[in-house]
């Protein structure tokens, strides 16, 4: 008798949003009846092994699983005598639960036994009835998550290192800024250069992102101009995005090249409580309320 051929895989689209939604890798799938301590009978799923966790849907065509059980911390796999013919049958023993699972053929039984015991063992079980195909299938899967575990270390120790650095006070970070550095926006930036041209002509401040940053500027050949430029944050160093991209060590560079490239005709722009401020009294109020204030470009 020839055994039942194995279940076809999901469909693409299928496949895609499970992998969003779970990010984990897909080592194993297919029908799995489902007893676990809180069901009173049996629950047929479609079930994956992503990872080190089994994750089970209502169908083949759901994108969403209904519940999951994580392997982790399974501390054995047995087996149990099934009356039904051609079904296997074998419990999960869990720290909190034990749970049981059973397969539609002896085949699938051996194929789930094998690689839940390689995921959650890290080692390739010697003592599971498998064609050679599939022993290979259980390699390749044992080195994948193996290396999927290193990963996964190593963002979490890197995630906590980071957490150790020290995080500088915002006013700190403002005082080592170059003084023609505003949290304004974009527009914000603009009407600051156009209402006072006589403070300077060019202003440095956040990008839309709040990672990189941008320049403004004002230049008056046959008209007045206003020109935008990002400046990236790369490493240690800062790229202002021309032509051909200019990378400089520092911010206070950044602002030295503009003067320089320009002979002098780029100034920074810098509050001064010196001039008459005509029509606009509170100006000095709303530049010094928005150095303290983020805003998105």
């Amino acid at each position: 008798m020839m055994a039942k051929k194995p279940p076809k895989p999901a469909p693409r689209r299928i496949f895609q949003e499970r992998l969003k939604i779970t990010a984990l890798p897909l080592y194993f799938e297919g029908f799995l009846l489902v007893k676990r301590s809180a069901y009173q009978e049996y629950k047929h799923y479609w079930t994956e092994l992503r990872g080190t966790t089994l994750f089970f849907y209502t169908d083949k065509k759901s994108t969403k699983y209904v519940d999951k059980l994580d392997l982790i911390d399974l501390t054995g796999l047995t087996g149990q005598t099934s009356t039904e013919k051609n079904c296997a049958k074998f419990t999960l023993v869990l720290p909190k639960e034990e749970v049981e699972l059973k397969t539609e053929n002896t085949e699938s039984g051996e194929q789930w036994r094998g690689f839940i015991l390689t995921v959650s063992e890290l080692s390739v079980p010697q003592h599971v009835s498998l064609l050679p195909g599939q022993v290979i299938r259980l390699h390749e899967v044992l080195e994948r998550e193996k290396k999927r575990r290193i990963e996964t270390e190593q963002r979490l120790s890197m995630a906590v290192e980071k957490e150790k650095e020290p995080i500088e006070d915002y006013v700190d970070v403002l005082n080592t800024m170059p003084t023609c550095f505003y949290t304004v926006s974009r527009k914000e930036a603009t009407e600051m250069l156009e209402k006072h041209p006589s403070w300077g002509n060019m202003i440095l401040r956040p990008g839309s992102d709040s990672r990189n940053y941008s320049i403004t500027i004002r230049q008056e050949i046959d008209m007045p101009r206003i020109k935008h430029y990002k400046v990236m944050s790369v490493g240690k160093n800062y790229t202002i995005e021309l032509e051909k991209p200019v990378t400089l060590p520092n911010l206070f560079s950044v602002i030295d090249y503009f003067v320089k490239e320009t002979r002098g005709n780029l100034r920074p722009f810098i509050y001064s409580s010196d001039e008459n401020l005509g029509q606009e009294p509170n100006v000095e109020g709303r530049i010094e309320k928005l150095k303290k204030i983020p805003h998105n470009e």
